[in-house]
């Protein structure tokens, strides 16, 4: 019986390296060949796989070779989150000149189909005789997130450190979340990103949002991947101004890369407030009002255009 198994795996083996060739890999190894590691030599450990005609073989573990640009974490580690944290941001209106480079390096990074932005810059007057300023909106990742109780598929949740992300994996683009959502922060993707082939080859991260997908809802998402890496989300890293600050409710600290300040301390000395509190969406970003602006509104007209977002 077990020369007669041997034989079976041995003939799958040869069907499947054969299949390989046969659609234009003879020129390269595969991961399942002695020699596509010189230096391999065999475990004597085997591991079930299955073929590409739906057979389970087995193959000796050190034959086998990583699948390069794997996420740092699974998308099921990265539905949790980080435990122990409460990821917040602050934006200073009296620093925004409407530069839009937090806009440029959030599209840049995540892949953004042109003609979207997930992060919008809108001019603001309060009432008649006050002075207009720029006002820079994100998804608000809500601690009460409207969004996450329409959804009928689970693909748009909150984790245990309040950042809320999309799974366009399990996304059927019904829309629900963007009808939802009162802040307009979400675009719906009508066609496949325009994204280079090496980026599309990834594999699917809902940590980093990318690559996007035809069909899918789409949003600021905070850059839990550069968080997880200690690092601050593109928006804060780029803007010139410092008008970004992310940072540790838990640790009750904000920073804009240059400054740091205590989080209780900066909302309760600058009169931090959050938008549209009385929907009891509870937001995670604050804003410090436009007084004692560094520029005046005027310097940003020259870049202003109409803020586009697909619905």
């Amino acid at each position: 019986m077990n020369q007669e198994n041997n034989s079976r795996r041995e003939f799958l083996l040869t069907g499947l390296l054969a299949a390989g060739a046969a659609v234009g890999c003879s020129s390269k190894k595969t991961p399942f060949e002695a020699g596509a590691d010189e230096h391999a030599v065999a475990s004597g450990k085997m591991v079930k796989l299955l073929s590409v005609d739906g057979e389970v073989i087995e193959v000796d573990q050190a034959f086998l070779k990583p699948v390069p640009n794997l996420p740092s974490v699974s998308n099921d580690e990265a539905r949790v989150g980080m435990k122990g944290k409460k990821f917040v941001m602050v934006i200073d209106l009296s620093r925004c000149k409407n530069l839009r480079k937090c806009q440029e390096a959030c599209n840049h990074m995540h892949h953004i189909n042109p003609g979207q932005n997930w992060i919008k810059v809108y001019p603001m007057q309060d009432a008649e005789h006050t002075a207009p300023y720029w006002e820079p909106t994100t998804c608000m990742h809500c601690d009460e997130p409207p969004c996450v109780k329409v959804c009928p598929v689970d693909a748009t949740f909150k984790r245990e450190d309040g950042i809320v992300l999309i799974d366009s994996d399990r996304c059927i683009g019904c829309r629900f979340c963007m009808a939802a959502c009162p802040y307009s922060t979400r675009v719906f993707n009508w066609s496949a990103p325009d994204i280079p082939a090496e980026v599309a080859a990834k594999p699917y991260s809902c940590e980093s949002s990318v690559p996007q997908k035809k069909g899918t809802v789409g949003k600021c998402d905070f850059c839990p991947d550069m968080t997880r890496k200690g690092e601050l989300p593109h928006c804060v890293s780029a803007c010139p101004n410092g008008t970004f600050f992310f940072g540790d409710m838990n640790e009750d600290s904000v920073t804009n890369g240059s400054e740091t300040f205590r989080f209780s301390d900066l909302i309760k000395d600058k009169a931090g407030y959050r938008l549209m509190e009385d929907l009891g969406t509870k937001p995670s970003v604050y804003y410090l009002p436009p007084a004692d602006r560094n520029f005046p509104f005027k310097s940003g007209l020259e870049d202003d255009s109409t803020q586009k977002s697909s619905s």
